[in-house]
This record gives structure tokens, C-alpha cells and sequence, in this order.
């Protein structure tokens, strides 16, 4: 992969990013990592004018969002506008909202996804789902996940694996990497550990327990674009964490 196709999740850095100066200067120490691009979320209140010109002004591109799930189905426009401002086209929904108690509660939700990501590819934006462990629930013997993606079109939806989830959902996060094979702009990078108790815990990349090799051959191998770093929980300082994940990628993958 190329270094700049390495990009922080800064969701891994949310409690620093809660007003303007703060997130000024997260994106001074993000910079000062090495990272080159960036996906938003966990941001405070910014005109997006402004959130572009402080990242540009440390050398940091903006290749997709997550945005709240409900504004996608429900105001796909108003998405389609924030992207067009950030000068991105990726976005994805990144937790399923409303009620899922039943099939037709998924079917429900995959065609509110498919109509949304058809807005989208209109408007030349590509809609990704991002999951979390939930999906691997089954409804009527199906994985809620499958659901998702064989009720929708893949000219419309894309997918945006997150390793770390699949593997709490007793899923094979190699499998579904392969599994989305062209339909796979981006990928979370996310480590499953162990940690005390033996009680599941998020880990820096290479520090944890998934075969990162690999998950980052099968994606690259489905088409993978953006290798997206998150941790949602960090040991101490997140940046210290997001700068131990970089390191390990730029080591071992970045040619």
C-alpha cells in the first residue's frame, strides 16, 4: 500500500477534537505522525470551510466521513452537500438505526440504504456500510449482514469492512475482506486482543491477535483503497496509540 492510502479514523481521537483550536491541533500532531489523509468523525461543532483549511494547512487530505445513519437515509441531500464542502466522495453509515427485531426490519433498512447510496452515486459519492458486531445476528437463519448486502446494489453500496467487529461477531474478518471483493474502497484496520479478565480489548495494528498479513493481502486483493487505523479504546494518550499503528504499517506494508 502507499502512505498516504494509511488514514487515521479520528474517532480514535474524539475527546480532542471537541471544538475548533482543538482540532487544530490534533491535526498538528496527526500531521506530525506521518499521516497524509484522514476519515472524519467524532468532530465538534466547525464550519466545514474552516475544518478544510486547517487540515490543508498541515498537509492533510480528507478522503471520506462517517455521518450519522439516520440523516443518511432520511436527508441523503444535506450529505451529499457536507461531502461536496469537505471535497470528498466516501462516506458511510456507521451503526444501523431504528429498530431491528426482524427480517423485515433488515430488508427494511437494506432498501433505505440502497435508495440513499443511488442518491449518491448520482451525485458522484459512493455510500460504504460500516459494521459493528450486531450484524452478525441472524434472522430467519441469515446473517444480518448478508442481508444488508444482498438487498442492496453494490453500484450504490459499498462496503467498509471493520476487522475488529467481525471478529466479535464470531465471524472470519479475512473471509469477509475477500468476500466484498470489489466492493471494497475501504477497510478498518482494527486489532482484537485480549486484556484483562479475558474480557475482549482493542489493540494498536500488529499488537493484537488478528492476522493482520493477512487481512491486508485480502484486501489489497479486493481492491482496497483507503486502510483505515481506529481504535476505539486506547491503553493511554489515543495519538501515541494511532502513531504505534503507523509505524507498524509503514514497516511492514508500505512499499
Amino acid at each position: 500500500m502507499k502512505l498516504e492510502k494509511v488514514v487515521p479514523q479520528l474517532y480514535t481521537v474524539r475527546d480532542f477534537l471537541k471544538t475548533p483550536a482543538d482540532i487544530a491541533a490534533s491535526m498538528k500532531k496527526i500531521a506530525k505522525i506521518g499521516y497524509k489523509t484522514l476519515q472524519l468523525s467524532g468532530l465538534g461543532p466547525i464550519d466545514e470551510a474552516e475544518l478544510v483549511k486547517i487540515t490543508k494547512g498541515e498537509g492533510l487530505a480528507i478522503c471520506s466521513t462517517h455521518e450519522d445513519g439516520k440523516m443518511i437515509l432520511e436527508d441523503t441531500a444535506a450529505v451529499v452537500e457536507k461531502l461536496g464542502k469537505l471535497g470528498c466522495k466516501l462516506t458511510a453509515v456507521p451503526y444501523p438505526p431504528g429498530k431491528l427485531e426482524s427480517l423485515k426490519d433488515v430488508e427494511a433498512l437494506a432498501a433505505g440504504i440502497n435508495k440513499a447510496g443511488e442518491v449518491m452515486a448520482k451525485a458522484g459519492m459512493v455510500l460504504t456500510y460500516h459494521n459493528h458486531a450486531i450484524e452478525f445476528r441472524r434472522f430467519e437463519g441469515k446473517l444480518m449482514l448478508d442481508i444488508i448486502y444482498d438487498n442492496t446494489d453494490r453500484k450504490f453500496v459499498q462496503a467498509e469492512i471493520d476487522t475488529y467487529w467481525v471478529q466479535a461477531g464470531g465471524g472470519d474478518p479475512v473471509k469477509w475482506v475477500k468476500k466484498m471483493k470489489g466492493r471494497l474502497p475501504m477497510v478498518h484496520l482494527k486489532d482484537y486482543a485480549v486484556g484483562p479478565g479475558g474480557k475482549p480489548a482493542f489493540a494498536e495494528i500488529g499488537y493484537g491477535n488478528l492476522d493482520m498479513d493477512a487481512i491486508v493481502s485480502a484486501s489489497a486483493e479486493s481492491g482496497c483503497e483507503w486502510y483505515v487505523v481506529e481504535q476505539d479504546t486506547c491503553p493511554g494518550d489515543p495519538f501515541d496509540s494511532l502513531a504505534k499503528s503507523f509505524n507498524f504499517i509503514k514497516e511492514r506494508y508500505v512499499r
